[in-house]
């Protein structure tokens, strides 16, 4: 099972992507975070429906210094065997 997120709100330049990509190992998730040039954080995450339920969770909240306004969750075809920071697209 796999999901694609974006995430909107102050989420550039406060560490988000860093803290998805320990939640999502802490997890045992596959996938990539990166920023996208519009502002938001894209992730694709796959793995078990419980582990995906808590890294949308998470992602609704982020980091203390974030600010989420909008998390967007939508079905995603994935195939890494790791997770990874993408750079920014």
């Amino acid at each position: 099972m796999a999901q694609r997120l974006v995430v909107t709100g102050l989420v550039q330049g406060v560490g988000y992507r860093a803290s998805f990509e320990r939640q999502a190992l802490r997890l045992g998730l596959r996938g990539w975070v990166r920023n996208r040039r519009d502002g938001s954080v894209e992730a694709t995450v796959e793995g078990a429906a419980p582990a995906l339920e808590e890294i949308v969770a998470w992602a609704r909240k982020g980091p203390p210094s974030a600010r989420v306004d909008h998390v967007a969750v939508e079905e995603a075809d994935n195939d890494a065997s790791d997770f990874r920071v993408l750079p920014t697209l």
